[in-house]
């Protein structure tokens, strides 16, 4: 599925930002469900160097993450997966990419990454990716406040990533 990882474009941040909608509950990670994180999603100066592009052979867009290292040796990753290509088994093979991608960027101790509660298939995929549960907070978006799990992996090297 994926054989090109590169750092986002501007134009490839307002494609996902404006073509990329999910259905049903999913359709809470749509980027225009909250003003300001589509905001921060389009201004390349917020992205930073911080967001990639994962491509498919052709050269096609079907997923995109963020790195956000931090001095205490962790990666916070967020990831989001083309809406036509979710629910069909894809996940564990991006979710591998990514957790590569960062190793070998940042060589972390530990990945983190932050998810809707409600969003279960999510958490088994990071659950079986080797993701535990370390706490849960309330996170103002999309017009109100929802729980989030943050979750962490350790990283090992000598692992199946």
């Amino acid at each position: 599925m994926i054989k090109l990882i590169e750092r986002m474009t501007q134009n490839q941040a307002e494609h996902i930002a404006y073509h990329w909608h999910y259905d049903g509950p999913y359709s809470f990670y749509n980027m225009e469900a909250d003003p300001d994180d589509l905001a921060d999603f389009l201004n390349p100066e917020v992205r930073g160097d911080h967001y990639f592009a994962a491509l498919d052979q052709d050269g096609v867009l079907v997923g995109f993450f963020s790195l956000d290292p931090f001095e205490d040796g962790k990666v916070d990753i967020g990831v989001g997966l083309k809406p036509e290509l979710t629910g069909q088994g894809l996940g564990m093979e991006f979710l591998t990419k990514v957790i590569y991608h960062a190793q070998s960027l940042f060589k972390p101790r530990v990945l983190t990454l932050s998810v809707a509660d409600f969003n279960q298939r999510a958490i088994k995929l990071y659950r079986k990716a080797g993701f535990e549960p370390v706490a849960t907070f309330l996170q103002k978006t999309n017009g109100s406040h929802f729980k989030f799990i943050k979750m962490e992996r350790q990283t090992a090297y000598d692992s199946d990533f």
